[in-house]
């Protein structure tokens, strides 16, 4: 399965959905965790300047669109409940990277 990450260093899941500028992609298979690519976007908060807020949601959304799964320290009710609508499962979990997809795999 891949799943995106919202970090702002690549160790830690220290970022709000809303303030991602980046997406940390990473495949998750029978309990191996390979990095696969850094996908960078628009933050949602903030973005005026580049559209309309429900017009960002939907290109951020594109973006990770091949992953079953989003990592984020928080998010609000409309992109998880849109996030859902497209099959990406939106987890809280401010905590290191690899000890949250460790515990991804084994739900897996």
């Amino acid at each position: 399965m891949k799943v995106a990450i919202v970090s702002t260093d690549g160790k830690v899941i220290n970022q709000h959905f809303g303030k991602a500028s980046k997406f940390f992609i990473f495949e998750v298979d029978c309990g191996k965790i390979q990095f696969l690519e850094v996908r960078e976007t628009i933050p949602l908060c903030g973005s005026a300047d580049y559209g309309h807020a429900d017009e960002v949601l939907s290109r951020i959304i594109s973006l990770i669109s091949d992953c079953e799964a989003l990592l984020c320290s928080r998010i609000g009710s409309k992109p998880q409940e849109e996030l859902r609508k497209k099959g990406i499962r939106a987890v809280e979990a401010p905590y290191f990277i690899d000890e949250a997809l460790k515990d991804i795999s084994k739900v897996e």
